[in-house]
């Protein structure tokens, strides 16, 4: 996967005659394709964010569990 400035590049240097509103298009699209991996990138982070707190979250469960069942005679 290209990012959305490799994108750009590729479509707008091959270009000979440069048209100021071709090059707007392709910003345009550019800047859109890079929004849409910005968005991606932090649905990304956010999932293995939630993975590990829900990880995090179980083992303390856990131990809580295991203390409260099995340590209740210790002082």
């Amino acid at each position: 996967m290209k990012t959305a400035l490799q994108e750009f590049i590729d479509n707008v240097i091959p270009m000979h005659i440069i048209e100021l509103d071709m090059i707007k298009q392709e910003i345009k699209k550019a800047l859109e394709k890079e929004k849409e991996q910005i968005i991606k990138a932090h649905e990304n982070g956010q999932a293995e964010f939630d993975s590990l707190h829900y990880r995090d979250k179980n083992v303390r469960l856990s131990n809580n569990y295991y203390k409260q069942t099995y340590n209740q005679n210790e002082s």
